[in-house]
């Protein structure tokens, strides 16, 4: 398969919340699960409660083969507040989801983009399409007048790393997390940043963008 057969959207499809919602569970299940768990339950919660305008997704042939979150506005892709996490899990079990899931949030300065993760699917790695999504993120960020794209990525996602650094990101800062190791799978968390331009609103995906 070719990069051109992918091509980029700027919201979720309706009825493509599950797909989204199991992408996400894919790449961050070992992150979220502790908060949002058992994984059934976790992704009918994101399903629910996902911002279709926070997200950009990868179509192949039609279907979902990608998707980036990103928050802008006081909102991110995976929404749902704590009601909703206490109506869902119960009061008892659900304050301490709430803990975690705070440790979880990021919160975008003035001028900036905050990325809120990016989930290829597995048997569609390699294609491109994590490059696809990045640079329309970017788009995104430059349109709505940021100067600069914020992500975290965790010490055990090299791939990740490799993939943001290729396309402009630098790390800023690293901190050391060891008491999430055995509670969320990492130890170590890296802030990575990319400066926008104005050059940066005009660089489409090279699928194009699919309506």
């Amino acid at each position: 398969m070719k990069n051109a057969a992918a091509a980029v959207r700027r919201d979720v499809p309706p009825g493509a919340e599950s797909r989204v919602a199991e992408l996400y569970w894919e790449a961050f299940g070992r992150k979220l699960g502790s908060a949002l768990g058992p994984a059934a339950k976790g992704r009918a919660f994101l399903a629910e409660h996902l911002h279709h305008d926070r997200g950009l997704v990868a179509l192949v042939d039609g279907a979902v083969a990608g998707v980036a979150g990103y928050r802008l506005g006081g909102r991110g892709l995976m929404g749902g507040g704590a009601g909703d996490v206490l109506s869902a899990y119960g009061a008892v079990r659900g304050l301490p989801r709430l803990a975690l899931l705070a440790l979880l949030e990021r919160r975008p300065a003035a001028g900036e983009l905050v990325m809120d993760g990016i989930a290829v699917d597995a048997g569609r790695r390699g294609l491109g399409i994590g490059g696809l999504l990045l640079r329309e993120v970017v788009a995104v960020a430059a349109e709505q007048g940021c100067r600069r794209v914020r992500l975290d990525v965790i010490d055990v996602n090299p791939r990740a790393r490799a993939l943001y650094e290729r396309h402009g990101f630098v790390a800023v800062r690293t901190e050391r997390t060891p008491f999430l190791r055995d509670l969320m799978g990492f130890g170590a968390v890296t802030t990575m940043h990319r400066p926008v331009t104005g050059a940066d609103a005009a660089d489409a995906p090279e699928g194009g963008r699919a309506r």
